[in-house]
């Protein structure tokens, strides 16, 4: 719905949406449940994701130089959780994404170096319920950058509650896959008004290399 006949770009920009963020000093990447079950369109979960995990790939191996930390998070659920997880009654696929499955092992393709943070998640947000604000803390990051899967769901929720943690936002386009375009797109549209800044994967790769 919009006001007085306005688009929805005037409403929003009427309304004060859309400013760009305060970018810091010190980014971090968090990159949001490239797993198999999400990656290889063999699972019902999943979908061909192979231009985000080639473009994901390319900023990790960019920040790997300058010391910008890298943090991975997968989804997974014991046997009793697979019963118990409130989530799971409304979206019930995922009760593919069973601990200890190929489902939920990071995608082989990805650069994951075993220096870097794995978290299981158990929730959309990356934040909840994890060690993940912790982590970013004791490494010192003030900026995040979110990639990953799916744009309309894990990395949405991700992106909003870095905001609310005190994080200002960055998600590279090019880094960030759904099962469907229209939510996707919508999600990106509503990040780039409310929470953070859509960019692209060039802007995402000057501005790792630009911290060493």
């Amino acid at each position: 719905m919009t006001l007085h006949g306005e688009g929805t770009e005037a409403t929003y920009d009427r309304a004060g949406f859309g400013a760009p963020v305060r970018l810091g000093e010190r980014p971090a990447i968090v990159v949001v449940d490239l797993s198999k079950g999400f990656t290889d369109p063999a699972y019902p979960t999943g979908a061909d994701l192979s231009d985000v995990v080639a473009a994901t790939t390319a900023l990790v191996d960019a920040a790997r130089p300058t010391g910008v930390p890298v943090i991975w998070t997968t989804i997974a659920y014991t046997p009793a959780e697979l019963h118990t997880v409130v989530w799971l009654d409304k979206a019930p696929g995922l009760r593919g994404l069973a601990e200890g499955s190929a489902a939920v092992e990071i995608d082989d393709r990805l650069p994951v170096a075993t220096t870097d943070h794995v978290i299981t998640k158990k929730g959309a947000s990356a934040f909840f319920g994890t060690g993940l604000a912790a982590v970013l803390a004791s490494a010192g990051a003030d900026t995040v950058i979110v990639c990953g899967a799916t744009t309309s769901g894990c990395v949405r929720a991700t992106a909003v509650d870095a905001v609310q943690s005190g994080y200002p936002v960055l998600v590279p386009r090019e880094c960030v896959g759904d099962r469907a375009e229209g939510p996707a797109e919508a999600t990106l549209w509503d990040i780039q008004a409310k929470y953070g800044d859509v960019i692209s994967l060039d802007e995402a790769l000057a501005y790792v290399a630009g911290h060493k």
